[in-house]
């Protein structure tokens, strides 16, 4: 995030996908997962129509992924959600 002011910086869901690992935010993402995330979580950033695409912006984007904690390969079948 070379850019400290200015405008939003709004990437489509693939390209978000690219730029966390990219950044090493976080280890391996899919823009599906991106997709899933906005469409289930609450707290996902705004997400805007852009056509027939969906754009967030990653100075928002960035932060909601660093802080979030990844229960990859947890069976929820076992365990149930997590005690918030």
């Amino acid at each position: 995030m070379a850019e400290a002011e200015g405008g939003p910086d709004m990437v489509s869901f693939r390209e978000l996908a690219r730029r966390l690992v990219a950044d090493g935010v976080v280890p391996s993402i899919s823009h599906q997962r991106v997709s899933k995330l906005a469409r289930e979580d609450p707290d996902f950033p705004p997400v805007v129509p852009v056509g027939r695409s969906k754009a967030v912006d990653y100075r928002l984007a960035r932060p909601y992924f660093a802080g979030r904690k990844s229960r990859q390969g947890q069976r929820t079948d076992l365990h149930g959600p997590p005690a918030e």
